[in-house]
């Protein structure tokens, strides 16, 4: 075992040090809402009547108290594939905790959108603020205070992060998040990926681009491809708060099942004792190893948002210049699609999450000493889960990388940093996914053509007017512009126009998600452009750079002998016109994008 890091322990002691009076706050908070109960014999009988009058077969273990109430918060739907397998949970959860002497009720439900249906949509404006929805819904959930402890239900994109952003309000109680696995794998990504370009092209039809993508999405389980859902179930293993192993094991198989049933029994015995509890996991180390995590195997960038956002909720401040430092120390070790061929099923064939954190721990590039749902610290999730000859549950020694492909320790890894560049300069702050893009397209400097849709990409590449080296500006695409939504219609037009030979980038306030693919692209860029951002003062033809080798963005202009473009109207229909408070008061996106925490003052 190797000393940290001295990057790893530089980051955490400055975010230790900017976090220490939000920090504080909070945990006084998680004291006070410990100490305050409910001690249930002072609530008043007609109060828990109602909490037990649909505990069907549980009453009577209430009513005497015999073990701890667990509060199931589920985000069930059976449109989501991932979230699919939730539908039967609570039957089960209420038995494996009736096997260890306690009770389980659902206590909520929140939504859960798919970005796969409603990508290209006018529906993917309501995503990014279904997190703050479903923190808020956690929240009601929990709210009824006759828990002892939280299993968290949840799996997709905006999903997790909302049940912890929500959860870690109640971090006075012990939670785990409880995976319901990847779905098996289908037709290889480089074929669906060839199908989705020639589409691009107008060379084959729509009923063969559905054949194609039927083969690839087609049971319940996560979708198989390392986006922004398997990168969050990557993260819940490296912050410790899954049952050890969890994450990549498929649904309906008695192994699954058996680690559902581990992660109730492990609340009943978490129950009441002041241990472990959601707070005390989720600190300073947690969040640099989420982070350490999402760089060591090329996740989604989703979580330059997202991480920033649940840090908040426990009091912890963390921004892009922490997640570039770590990306300066942090090897990639993982090549899984859409960076490299085999999806997450391969991935765990290969070693997983147990081969990465034992690699990580080894060499000094992650946090041991954080407190999990276990029984020790993450050494404990640097082991595979499976069954012995009596189908009791057991973890094993994962051993060398089974496919050196698609897993490398450190002192081999794909790419000596975790690719993940924070780009600065005159058009603003932006993160860049060079573990993604080959080292030869890390600098694009061009004619830049100004679009406000990605409609209006895809009709100018239809059109021909982008035959050339150019950087595509897609703008007005903000949290508070229109909830900045994901942009994955541009990566087949734009994928296309790079292998033609041409020098592409792409420049955006908007969001691309760990399915952005291998063009270069500056992402997440603040201050957006509604309300008089940098982009909004850009025009055809000027000449931006963006590059990942030096971190500027930037362009030739000057944007001070200009007015900028005035926003666009606001639109309306498919209940965009609902999130209209939660675009109005949304933080930047460096801050998590959150208009929940804003108003929270958190």
């Amino acid at each position: 075992m190797n000393d940290l890091h001295p990057t790893i322990r530089k980051v955490t002691d400055r975010v230790i040090e900017k976090s220490r009076r939000s920090r504080g706050r909070y945990l006084k908070l998680m004291q006070r809402e410990a100490d305050r109960g409910p001690e249930k014999s002072s609530v008043s009988c007609s109060n828990l009547a109602h909490a037990y009058a649909g505990a069907e077969g549980d009453q009577a273990a209430m009513k005497a108290g015999r073990g701890p109430n667990i509060g199931i918060v589920t985000s069930y739907n059976d449109m989501l594939s991932a979230h699919q397998p939730y539908g039967r949970y609570p039957d089960r959860m209420k038995v494996y905790a009736r096997e260890s002497g306690a009770t389980a009720q659902v206590a909520g439900g929140t939504p859960a959108m798919c970005d796969g249906v409603t990508q290209g949509e006018d529906g993917m404006e309501l995503s990014l603020f279904s997190r703050d929805v479903i923190a808020m819904s956690t929240g009601v959930a929990l709210s009824h205070q006759m828990y002892d402890a939280v299993a968290c239900l949840g799996i997709c994109d905006k999903i997790v992060p909302g049940l912890l952003m929500g959860a870690l309000r109640f971090g006075h109680l012990p939670a785990i998040f409880i995976p319901s696995g990847p779905m098996p794998s289908g037709i290889p990504n480089a074929q669906k990926q060839e199908t989705r370009q020639l589409y691009a092209q107008g060379k084959v039809d729509r009923a063969a681009l559905l054949e194609s993508e039927l083969g690839s999405y087609h049971s319940p389980g996560t979708c198989t491809f390392f986006g922004t859902a398997n990168s969050n179930q990557m993260m819940m293993e490296m912050m410790g708060l899954h049952i050890p192993g969890s994450a990549f094991i498929q649904p309906g198989t008695k192994l699954r099942q058996e680690l559902d049933r581990r992660a109730v029994h492990r609340l009943v015995e978490l129950s009441g004792t002041g241990e472990r509890n959601l707070a005390q996991c989720v600190d300073e180390k947690a969040i640099i190893n989420a982070a350490i995590g999402l760089l060591a195997t090329g996740g989604s960038t989703n979580h330059a948002i997202h991480i920033p956002a649940m840090a908040r909720a426990a009091g912890v401040i963390f921004d892009w210049d922490d997640l570039s430092e770590l990306s300066s120390a942090v090897p990639l070790l993982a090549c899984v699609y859409p960076n490299g061929s085999g999806d997450v099923n391969h991935f765990h064939a290969a070693g997983g999450m147990g081969y990465v954190i034992g690699e990580l721990l080894e060499a000094g590039l992650a946090h041991r000493d954080i407190v999990t749902v276990g029984t020790g610290d993450l050494s404990e999730y640097a082991k595979e889960p499976a069954l012995d000859d009596n189908d009791a549950l057991i973890w094993r020694e994962v051993g060398a990388s089974g496919d050196e492909t698609m897993l490398r320790p450190p002192s081999q890894p794909f790419h000596a940093d975790g690719g993940m560049k924070l780009l600065t300069g005159n058009l603003g702050r932006a993160c860049f996914k060079s573990s993604a893009v080959s080292d030869d397209r890390y600098t694009v400097e061009a004619p830049c053509r100004v679009f406000q849709t990605q409609a209006a990409v895809a009709q100018a590449f239809k059109d021909g007017e982008l035959e050339c080296d150019v950087v595509v500006v897609v703008r007005f695409q903000g949290p508070r512009a229109n909830g900045m939504p994901e942009l994955h219609a541009l990566t087949p037009p734009l994928a296309v126009l790079q292998e033609r030979g041409y020098r592409v980038a792409l420049v955006t306030d908007g969001r691309m998600s760990g399915a952005s693919g291998k063009v270069p692209a500056a992402i997440h860029i603040t201050p957006e452009a509604l309300g008089g951002g940098p982009l909004a003062y850009l025009q055809d033809g000027d000449i931006v750079r963006v590059c990942a080798t030096t971190g500027a963005l930037s362009t030739t202009a000057d944007l001070s002998a200009r007015t900028p473009t005035p926003d666009p109207e606001r639109q309306v229909g498919v209940g965009r016109e609902m999130f209209a408070m939660l675009r109005n008061g949304a933080d930047g996106a460096e801050q998590g994008a959150s208009a929940m925490l804003s108003a929270a003052g958190l």
